[in-house]
């Protein structure tokens, strides 16, 4: 599992820079076009939002808990447009002091140990782009991938009804996932084998899920499936906005950049890390069908 410290550069470091990018409580997981890029980004993440609150039934006085909230974008859609009551749980402090100033409420707090007597009962949970952190490397050399996603359900489980809906949003391993002892980060630059080690830089601590029906066996028995839909090209659609985004000028973002050059200048590692602003390791891992993109609807049996 990607602990804080692992997720310090891409969810702390970058805070500025992304909320003077994308806003206040913009969102940093996959948007949903439906095949329409003349889209904005904006409109394909409220269609994102809207088809997730649907999914989840939620109304108004509804209690949602947001696992892996970022900046509050779903928590400020279900608050704002349908009057539920929503917690958001985040592993960056700076993420939860920018929401919390935003007046969402916003805890770090590990999701993946949430028990009933901490907050209580939810009618419904969402987990957006979560579960990619939440097993390392070493735990699936070690065989215990799945035993990590079963516990996180059997967790998910206790906090919900009957009846009660859980959405996960999440990256996945594709049909042309390499063998990780193939991974390169000296390879030939833009081959699979450099991308995917670029990737294991830039998000330490998470390694992905084979396809979805890993998820959805461990989600059993204790969830049915509703829905299941890829997102891989949105995603690739969503990349390309964010990338535009991110190089539009604005003074005070473009002064944070040039901050980071002597850290760039003297830490290799940090070099790798910062190639997410030169290529984008996702993008090419879509483009390249290595990953795959699922939103995958949940009910309690």
């Amino acid at each position: 599992m990607a602990e804080q410290q692992d997720l310090e550069f891409t969810y702390t470091t970058i805070d500025k820079i992304f909320r003077l990018s994308m806003g206040e409580t913009g969102d940093y997981s996959g948007a949903k076009y439906d095949g329409d890029f003349t889209m904005t980004l904006e409109a394909a993440q409220e269609a994102k939002h809207k088809f997730i609150a649907d999914s989840l039934n939620i109304t108004s006085g509804s209690k949602v808990l947001d696992m892996a909230c970022g900046w509050a974008p779903f928590t400020r859609y279900i608050t704002d447009d349908r009057d539920a009551e929503s917690l958001g749980l985040t592993l960056s402090g700076r993420q939860a002091d920018a929401c919390r100033k935003n007046g969402y409420n916003v805890l770090v707090k590990d999701c993946r140990y949430v028990k009933p007597s901490d907050f209580g009962i939810f009618d419904a949970i969402t987990c957006i782009g979560g579960l990619e952190h939440f097993c390392s490397v070493e735990e699936w050399q070690d065989g215990k991938q799945e035993q990590v996603y079963s516990d996180f359900f059997k967790m998910v489980y206790a906090l919900l009804p009957v009846g009660g809906r859980f959405y996960m949003q999440t990256m996945t391993f594709s049909k042309n996932m390499i063998q990780f002892d193939e991974l390169d980060i000296k390879a030939e630059k833009g081959s699979i084998a450099y991308i995917m080690a670029l990737m294991v830089k830039q998000f330490p601590g998470s390694w992905l899920p084979y396809g979805p029906e890993m998820v959805i066996g461990c989600a059993e028995p204790g969830f049915k499936l509703i829905s299941k839909s890829s997102g891989r090209l949105d995603y690739i659609e969503t990349i390309a906005q964010w990338r535009r985004k991110f190089r539009k000028f604005h003074l005070k973002k473009y002064w944070l950049y040039l901050s980071l050059i002597p850290r760039y200048i003297m830490d290799k590692e940090f070099r790798h890390l910062v190639a997410i602003f030169r290529v984008s390791p996702n993008k090419v891992c879509f483009e390249k069908e290595v990953m795959d993109h699922y939103r995958l609807v949940f009910e309690k049996v």
